[in-house]
């Protein structure tokens, strides 16, 4: 288990040595209850930030060393304590309320902003990115830094979920003791949002925030049992947030319940001019309105699997016994609440993709099953990153000499024993790009993205069958959505077990409600029927109240 630093330590020695007051269930509460607790004066932030701290430090520190909390603000209880006599109300509606970002978010404090990466060590941000300046706004007590897949999971091929260099690996709290031979999670935590949402899970903090290019908002929430957006690129501002590919990457809130999401969703979207897509963002006033027990009837949901077309079927017909017993269930909720149910399956050209959206390169993972062989990645990915980090680097980035993503790679090679225990393939692919985007490849591979996922994938299948959203089982709907840069909304589905050949003990599974642009409010209303009718949320076992 990676020991805590110093400044970590102390931060959590403060809580344990005090005379806290706790919430009785702050191991499941949800964050709406907090935030009424909160606003009665029945809790303090200062009580709830060191309930929280306490949690970290008997589950993420010890215990099952969940890792899921790279680093422990050092300010997090002074900056609770000013917040005690403020209430959480229309205006802060999250006064008082402890949230952990992913560390590949800049915040301008005394944290270090490191994407996981033993390079960016001690790294700090020159100022807040803009999600971490509306959270503070709203009141949130900015807890600490999640730990991440590193660089968002696009520095290797088959690096583990939950992996990096400088925070070690995330454990799924469901099965945390499963191992494989290289320690590395039989159930893994899910994408690279891995620690934002292994945290929320085990009740190390009220919310937290992540980040998605494609699945890594819905994959950990599929596999810890959680409520996350993944919204419409351009309704989150991006600005100061270490980048993958500006064409889908946006960040997004993973919480327990619906209703919470929505709520931090107000707090996180808003237009921002150092983030031009969000010029063109649509979202009402408030995400928390009309969010009602009955809001499917008459919602006309595809089920993209066609039983007489089987081959074009990646989502549904390839699903284990007791995942396909979980979706089924959740689809026959769904049609007692009065949901159309259109099965069909979606034109191949949506999912297969198009000529040109993807390039070789040799898998030099030491770890990899597949080293030594080609394997592929998307163009986009490849093309934006060196762009886009290279001017998070200039612009953000402070007391780090690295400046470039050249630099990243000469340091990890340099370091290789510590820094590259399964390779930095997609980083060589990225470095070896011109880093201007001028390239007629990129250019292509971009242009084939938006026309088989948007044109001949989502908007051809939903306009064909009039559909208010598209549901996936779990994640897997995630790269579809994601290169239409449309959003998705997850939500707990119910409890299953086994990966690949080895059996486990029970983890989550979700259901993804997915849409057209800007159409955040209506996925959350039916996700939020389909919660409240069937109640599928379970917290870890063994992780209780301290």
């Amino acid at each position: 288990m990676k020991k805590p630093s110093r400044r970590d330590a102390g931060v959590v020695a403060a809580a344990l040595g005090a005379d806290a007051r706790f919430v009785p269930n702050l191991d499941n509460a949800s964050m709406s209850d907090i935030a009424q607790a909160l606003a009665s004066g029945r809790l303090t932030a200062t009580a709830l930030t060191k309930g929280y701290l306490v949690r970290i430090e008997a589950y993420d520190r010890n215990g099952p060393a969940l890792n899921s909390v790279r680093m422990v603000n050092p300010d997090a209880l002074a900056i609770a304590s000013k917040l005690d006599d403020t209430k959480p109300s229309a205006k802060r509606p999250l006064a008082g309320i402890p949230i952990l970002v992913k560390d590949n978010i800049a915040t301008g404090d005394r944290q270090p902003t490191t994407a996981g990466s033993l390079a960016l060590e001690g790294a700090r941000a020159r100022r807040d990115a803009t999600v971490v300046k509306l959270l503070r706004k709203a009141g949130a007590v900015i807890l600490g830094k999640a730990n991440l897949t590193e660089f968002a999971n696009v520095i290797a091929i088959d690096m583990p979920a939950g992996y990096s260099s400088l925070g070690g690996q995330v454990k799924n709290p469901f099965v945390p003791a499963l191992l494989d031979e290289h320690g590395t999670p039989v159930v893994q935590p899910g994408g690279s949002s891995s620690g934002s949402g292994v945290a929320v899970a085990a009740g190390l903090c009220a919310a937290s925030v992540g980040t998605e290019t494609s699945g890594s908002l819905l994959y950990p929430a599929s596999r810890n049992g959680l409520v996350t957006v993944k919204p419409t690129v351009g309704l989150v501002s991006r600005a100061g947030i270490l980048p993958i590919s500006h064409s889908q990457d946006t960040a997004g809130p993973m919480t327990r319940t619906v209703r919470d999401a929505a709520m931090l969703l107000n707090v996180l979207a808003a237009t921002d001019p150092l983030d031009p897509a969000t010029e063109r963002q649509r979202r009402p006033a408030d995400y928390t309105a009309d969010l009602t027990n009955d809001a499917v009837r008459g919602a006309r949901i595809g089920v993209p699997s066609d039983a007489s077309d089987p081959l074009n079927d990646p989502w549904y017909g390839k699903m284990p016994p007791r995942h396909a017993k979980v979706v089924n269930d959740a689809i026959k909720v769904l049609e007692d609440l009065g949901a159309v149910i259109v099965r069909a399956g979606m034109p191949p050209a949506g999912w297969i993709g198009g000529p040109g959206v993807t390039m070789t390169m040799l898998d030099r993972n030491p770890l990899s099953r597949n080293k030594g062989n080609l394997a592929t990645a998307s163009i986009v990915f490849v093309y934006e990153l060196k762009h886009g980090l290279n001017r998070y680097l200039a612009d953000w980035a402070a007391d780090t000499e690295m400046k470039t993503i050249a630099d990243i790679v000469a340091f990890n090679a340099a370091n290789a024993e510590r820094a590259l225990r399964f390779g930095q393939d997609v980083f060589l692919a990225a470095d070896n790009t011109r880093g201007d985007l001028s390239e007629r490849e990129y250019k292509s591979a971009r242009a084939m993205d938006l026309l088989s996922a948007k044109t001949r994938g989502m908007d051809a299948y939903m306009n064909q069958h009039r559909l208010d959203a598209v549901l996936f089982p779990g994640s897997t709907g995630c790269v579809i959505a994601a290169k239409a840069g449309y959003p998705s909304v997850m939500v707990p589905a119910g409890l299953v077990s086994g990966v690949d050949d080895k059996d486990t003990p029970d983890y989550p599974l979700g259901i993804t409600f997915a849409g057209r642009a800007w159409s955040e409010h209506k996925l959350l209303r039916l996700a939020y029927a389909y919660e409240q009718a069937s109640n599928m949320r379970r917290p870890p076992p063994g992780l209780g109240a301290v």
